[in-house]
């Protein structure tokens, strides 16, 4: 153990140290110039590639700052705080909604039964090669090895055989929130494609194929404000093709997104019309008002943590992520910029109180007043995490009654009085909200392009457009485009054939196949 004069040296030592690591702090700190680049040099702030010469280093810098952490098994991550707001936010809409609709919150089991599994076999055909299985207890083989489920059609199934026995048992709507484990797949991207993932399922069953399909638009447009309302991100509604709906279900639609950086398409989430075919393998009837026994209509819909990966890609920048006010765990960041011989205690003051004003008012707002760390370092970290709103409050800001904001999705700055900031931030925040989607929708729309011929689809493709083409809307067809441009970057199909469809002239050829054409498809590669 250390004597009196040697525990008196060590506390000495520390001190030293600790003034010599906040004199550097401060020295290496600011906001501009030569400043700003020292700060990245010696907090490891900022992006060392930028958006658009890097996406995929890009994507995995800004993910990498406080939104996930990666872990020590291949295609598993760690959910931060960060990123489980956002998504708890996104939940909160969503679960209010559902009850709206009198769908029921539910929980089934984590492990499926080879049996269970096995039942729907275009189902599980569809998820074979991703399903992960549980063959050992300890050192122990299982007598019957465990599914961990892809999917839970075949986990809910056999109970709901079980549950409806007549039409007054229906409809049934029942969700869940939870995980799901899908294992066979390559290159593995935060939120975007994962080994493990939370979601919500929706299942449902119905009397009639009129009822679910009501449903399954319903749904849809839930999907539809989900990505357009909160995330600001533009998205198309569509029918999915032959080829790419769901395993076993009778047809699936989606909302697709783009990302106009990579020239890909994504999934964003689904709603499908189940018809009758999981109602015939378990067995799921009832006796109807005639006293006649009938199967029912199901519906399974779903949107996954995909979502954030989705918004991280779309409106992050060189600074990093970008958050819409709508779904940013905090809309609203206050800072103290004190300078020397100021009034520093009354300065920080006035960032409570605006913090506490904003609060009250139903904003989510937080003050730094972390001392360790200067204004600019805190600029610089507050811009990578997304913020929307920065607002800044110095001696003069406090001479005048007023604070600085700062936009994170367009930079503006202003000087505003302080009796008017609640207000003026409301305001604030749904100007940001809006041109975040316009400025989105923007860079989408500029990236579309019609095409009606296999050698202009062929050069929309190799400049990563959103290709709109005639097709004849055979899945032979979709399967040789697949085929035909397979490459390093992967093949183009189908993305969703939009219910807006454009106008069809008499006579118009499939740019594929030169049969005549049945609709309009967006075409490309995708996530």
């Amino acid at each position: 153990m250390d004597g009196p004069s040697e525990k008196k040296e060590k506390v000495v030592k520390e001190k030293v140290v600790k003034e010599k690591v906040a004199k550097e702090k401060g020295a290496t700190s600011g906001t501009g110039g030569k400043k700003k680049k020292d700060v990245k040099k010696e907090t490891g702030l900022g992006l060392s590639v930028k958006k658009d010469e890097n996406f995929g280093e890009w994507y995995s810098e800004v993910c990498k700052h406080e939104m996930i952490e990666y872990y020590d098994i291949s295609g598993c991550y760690i959910l931060r705080p960060w990123s489980m707001a956002i998504w708890e936010i996104m939940h909160a809409f969503f679960d209010a909604e559902l009850k709206k609709m009198k769908v029921k919150n539910c929980y089934f089991p984590l492990f499926v039964s080879p049996g269970a599994l096995e039942r729907e076999t275009d189902h599980i055909e569809g998820f074979a090669p991703e399903v992960a299985w549980v063959t050992k207890s300890g050192k122990s083989d299982l007598e019957v090895p465990l599914a961990i489920r892809p999917t839970s059609e075949t986990v809910m199934y056999p109970y709901f055989s079980k549950w409806i026995r007549g039409h007054r048992d229906l409809p049934l709507k029942l969700n869940q929130w939870c995980n799901v484990v899908r294992w066979e797949f390559s290159n593995p991207t935060p939120f975007i494609r994962s080994r493990e993932f939370l979601w919500q399922e929706g299942h449902t069953a119905f009397a009639t194929k009129e009822e679910a399909d009501e449903e399954v638009l319903q749904v849809l447009e839930l999907y539809r404000r989900i990505y357009e309302e909160y995330l600001a991100v533009p998205i198309v509604k569509g029918m999915k093709s032959e080829n790419e709906k769901f395993a076993g279900g009778l047809y699936t639609t989606s909302i697709e997104a783009f990302i106009p950086n990579t020239g890909r398409g994504v999934q964003g989430a689904t709603s499908h019309c189940l018809g009758q075919n999981f109602a015939k393998m378990f067995e799921i009837n009832y006796e109807n008002e005639k006293g006649e026994t009938a199967m029912v209509w199901q519906n399974s819909w779903a949107y996954t943590t995909r979502t954030i990966g989705v918004m991280i890609m779309t409106h992050g920048d060189d600074k990093g992520l970008i958050l819409p006010p709508k779904i940013a765990p905090v809309q609203v960041v206050v800072i103290p910029v004190p300078y020397k011989d100021a009034n520093t205690q009354g300065i920080f003051d006035a960032c409570i109180a605006t913090v506490s004003a904003l609060s009250e008012a139903g904003i989510r707002a937080e003050e730094d007043l972390r001392d360790n760390y200067s204004p600019g370092w805190k600029y610089s970290n507050w811009e990578m995490k997304g913020v929307p709103l920065r607002i800044e409050i110095g001696p003069r800001d406090l001479e005048n009654d007023q604070v600085r904001t700062v936009r994170r999705d367009n930079g503006v700055k202003e000087d505003i009085p302080r009796g008017g900031l609640v207000e003026h931030v409301k305001e604030l925040l749904v100007k940001i909200q809006e041109n975040m989607f316009e400025v989105a929708k923007q860079k989408r729309e500029a990236c579309v392009e019609v095409i009606k011929t296999w050698d202009e689809f062929s050069n929309a493709l190799k400049e990563k457009k959103l290709i709109l083409a005639p097709w004849c809307d055979e899945k032979e067809v979709e399967i040789d485009v697949k085929g035909r441009t397979k490459g390093e970057t992967g093949a183009a199909k189908t993305l969703c054939s939009p219910f807006e469809q454009p106008e069809l002239p008499e006579g118009t050829l499939c740019f594929a196949s030169g049969k005549p054409a049945k609709k309009w498809t967006y075409w490309g590669r995708s996530y």
